[in-house]
């Protein structure tokens, strides 16, 4: 799909979208309860799709309406093999889905097979291909599945700190409800650590406690179980941001919805837009790197900007830093890429062709705020679809001309 978008000014109030990553953690831990629960505010995305087929495919039941989740929890971890025939749980194109819940299918001692697209079994996932081949479980990967097998053991689990986190927030899910206790000891600086405390915040609203013995430490009680709840989910920080980014660049637009006591990591976006906007900026995207391509959108139309701790944009739904740097190139702007280091040079004007969107949300989403600018097009619009369907229809609201069209130029 391609998407032209021509230069306009966004105004107006808007509603943030539902925090698409405590959805993914709240569906887990509502699956894992025995009893029913209900989710309010769930946006449908792709991603959230991912996560809920894959906990049917656990034996959960879960039902969509009206904008909450009606979820029929299912104790995986007593199942113990009674279901001898192979399940499959489509992930599609979501690493959080994937790695969430390798540890729930290592569970119940039967065959699993997660499967999705051949760019989602690129990103990392040494961290539970050692556990596996320590504990002498199955871990068979192939170019788009991941066949699992077995059964966890609780006890002491050495990570890398600088590894993503979504490997110790799906330990944190399986580990309290083992017959001992564990420990998850991160080894090395701990980067997303907001994230991590996410999990610990949803696994709270749901009965079960862990906690950070330290800074590198996290002491887990076995012999746990998930209540049932009633939750709201809170609104999301990470897709907030795009259209605070109008603000940036003489647009009026207000957020609302968003909780000041959230620990996602993502609420930083404000700081780091005070910074872009005061002048030159040095922004570490360690604990954010979700926020990567809009701040480098916003640093090549105001004042320019070096971002450290951006290694992992590499293993992202595409290579968030290269593919930033093609697109923006395109425009005019200058960017230069080191293992760990992003410079962006001040300076992005009309694009000489169409941009292109490389099958990640967040690059579609970032170009369009330079296009409502500059004007242009993108192919690959509907990969917004990942994590916010209604993008398009949200920046129509707000006075941005935006016209969709089937097809590519």
């Amino acid at each position: 799909m391609l998407v032209r978008i021509q230069p306009s000014t966004a105004r107006g109030r808007i509603t943030a979208p539902p925090s698409k990553s405590m959805a993914h953690r709240m569906l887990i831990c509502a699956a894992l309860a025995e009893g029913t629960s209900t989710i309010h505010g769930i946006d449908l995305s792709q991603d959230i799709l991912a996560t809920i087929d894959g906990l049917r495919a656990l034996g959960a039941d879960i039902t969509c309406q009206d904008g909450n989740a009606i979820v029929r929890g299912t104790d995986i971890a007593c199942r113990g093999g009674s279901e001898p025939a192979t399940s499959i749980l489509p992930c599609r194109e979501s690493g959080s889905t994937l790695r969430f819940l390798i540890p729930l299918c290592l569970m119940d001692g039967t065959n699993h097979v997660l499967t999705g697209r051949e760019r989602l079994f690129e990103r990392p996932l040494k961290v539970y291909e050692r556990i596996c081949k320590e504990q002498g479980l199955m871990f068979l990967k192939e170019k788009n599945s991941l066949q699992v097998a077995g059964t966890l053991a609780a006890g002491q689990y050495e990570i890398p700190g600088n590894v993503s986190s979504q490997f110790i927030s799906g330990l944190l899910f399986v580990l309290p409800l083992l017959s001992d206790d564990s420990r998850i000891r991160l080894i090395g600086p701990v980067e997303s650590r907001p994230y991590i405390d996410m999990t610990i915040q949803a696994l709270r609203k749901f009965g079960v406690h862990t906690a950070w013995k330290d800074e590198r430490t996290i002491d887990i009680p076995g012999r746990q179980q998930y209540c049932p709840q009633d939750a709201q989910i809170e609104g999301d920080y990470s897709n907030a941001a795009f259209f605070e980014a109008f603000n940036l660049i003489g647009g009026d637009v207000t957020v609302e919805g968003l909780s000041q006591e959230s620990v996602q990591g993502d609420r930083v976006y404000g700081r780091c837009f005070d910074q872009i906007e005061g002048g030159f900026a040095e922004i570490d995207l360690t604990d954010c790197p979700d926020l990567g391509p809009i701040l480098m959108v916003l640093a090549a139309m105001r004042h320019g900007a070096k971002f450290t701790g951006t290694a992992r944009l590499r293993f992202k739904e595409s290579n968030r830093g290269a593919v930033m740097k093609e697109e923006l190139e395109k425009a005019g702007a200058k960017i230069e890429l080191a293992d760990n280091e992003i410079r962006v040079a001040a300076g992005a004007g009309t694009p000489s062709e169409t941009l292109h969107g490389h099958g990640d949300h967040r690059i579609v989403m970032a170009l369009a705020v330079l296009l409502s600018k500059v004007g242009g097009s993108i192919s690959g619009a509907e990969a917004v679809a990942k994590s916010l369907p209604d993008f398009w229809e949200r920046l129509k609201s707000l006075g941005i001309l935006v016209r969709l069209e089937n097809g590519k130029e």
